[in-house]
């Protein structure tokens, strides 16, 4: 469903890990303007399909600088944050611990027109910090920096996205 009729922070909490409802950090409040980038561009149809999504384990460990390209010369499309939620929705056993995901379809746009250095991604909570205890392997909607890299953390893709009629 297009994220303008189902944004991230309407999808989040529906998303669910054993009782555990699905949360976005305190500090990205501002999730539901982080839109698809040039290489995600969404079909205007309400709803569309995604085919070959795949989770990116085997881009552990890369920044987001390095997978984008890598993704793209394997003619693949990165997933949108909605995307990766709605995915989770119908296939919950897709998040595991040590096993999750960026979403680097998605990024905020500063006024300035460069992008956020933040890039959206789903794990799952150790209940630490800010998340607090009762969230303790909840699924979470949270952010890294655009040059870090993440051994638990993949780049989520697609082979392609198909409209579908209204």
């Amino acid at each position: 469903m297009h994220e303008k009729l189902a944004p991230a922070s309407v999808l989040t909490p529906l998303l669910e890990l054993g009782n555990k409802r699905g949360f976005i950090v305190v500090d990205m409040a501002d999730v539901d303007l982080f839109t698809p980038t040039e290489q995600s561009t969404l079909p205007e149809s309400p709803l569309h399909l995604l085919s070959g999504v795949d989770r990116g384990d085997h881009l552990a460990n890369w920044s987001p600088d390095e997978a984008l390209p890598a993704i793209v010369d394997a003619d693949r499309t990165p997933l949108t944050l909605t995307e990766g939620i709605h995915w989770l929705l119908q296939r919950p056993d897709i998040l595991e611990r040590g096993k999750c995901f960026m979403t680097i379809g998605s990024r905020l746009r500063k006024p300035d027109g460069s992008f956020d250095t933040r890039t959206p991604a789903v794990w799952i909570s150790n209940g630490t910090g800010r998340d607090g205890k009762d969230n303790r392997n909840a699924p979470k909607v949270g952010w890294c920096w655009w040059g870090n890299r993440h051994t638990w953390l993949g780049f989520a893709s697609a082979s392609d996205r198909v409209p579908l009629p209204n």
